[in-house]
């Protein structure tokens, strides 16, 4: 199940000193992923036992504060629930990162009071999710029924965007904030041309700052928090 493990994180977990765990295996094949093992080749990864993550967070109680758990997507995994509530008897917090393919799963683990803080990708304004998904198709209902479920948790939560230069532009955002008017918090995240699943995405250059402060005067017109990650 656990393909990779940050011992130690400040920055992935708002408020927690934190570790990261990444389950193997996704639902989708974006192409600007910087996972691609995780996506594509999760089985020629080594498993890291989650005994082994259990007893670091138990020896560092007080400490670690916080569980991200990434992926891949980690609602793919049978085993997800289990982990989870063995770490919560560690009383550590816990972020779940997803695509919000799986709304089902993410509801039960909601029900169980499971995770703490949810950070849901939102790929793309509806009409090319699929593309942005690196799918033929997609079941748009599924993600709209994990964007209500995380809204209505009363939990931390974030939705964020990866923004890609021509792929997606000022206009898609502007939809996907009238798509996710009145959420609490979205962020734009500068795209990252390295190690992407689709090699041509590595010889895209960025965005530019201030294109993405456009993205986010318009975004803040709909959501009362905007952000810019990685500029």
């Amino acid at each position: 199940m656990i393909k990779g493990w940050i011992r130690t994180t400040l920055i992935d977990y708002p408020g927690q000193i934190a570790s990261v765990v990444f389950l193997g295996g996704c639902s989708f094949r974006c192409p600007m992923c910087h996972n691609t093992e995780l996506v594509l080749h999760p089985h020629t990864l080594p498993e890291i036992p989650s005994e082994t993550v259990l007893e670091y967070l138990q020896a560092r109680k007080g400490k670690i504060t916080g569980l991200v758990v990434s992926g891949g997507e980690p609602c793919l995994s049978p085993d997800l629930p289990g982990f989870l509530r063995e770490v919560r008897a560690l009383d550590i917090r816990i972020k779940l990162d997803t695509n919000g393919y799986f709304p089902q799963v993410l509801k039960e683990l909601l029900r169980e009071n499971l995770v703490d803080m949810v950070a849901m990708d939102i790929k793309a304004p509806p009409k090319k999710y699929a593309q942005l998904a690196g799918m033929k198709s997609i079941d748009l209902d599924r993600i709209q029924t994990s964007i209500a479920l995380i809204r209505e948790s009363g939990l931390l939560y974030e939705f964020r965007t990866t923004v890609i230069r021509d792929w997606l532009t000022v206009e898609d955002i502007a939809v996907i904030a009238d798509w996710l008017a009145g959420i609490e918090c979205y962020v734009l995240q500068q795209f990252r041309p390295q190690g992407c699943l689709d090699p041509a995405m590595n010889h895209l250059a960025p965005y530019s700052v201030q294109v993405l402060q456009e993205m986010q005067v318009i975004a803040s017109r709909k959501i009362a928090c905007v952000q810019l990650r990685g500029v």
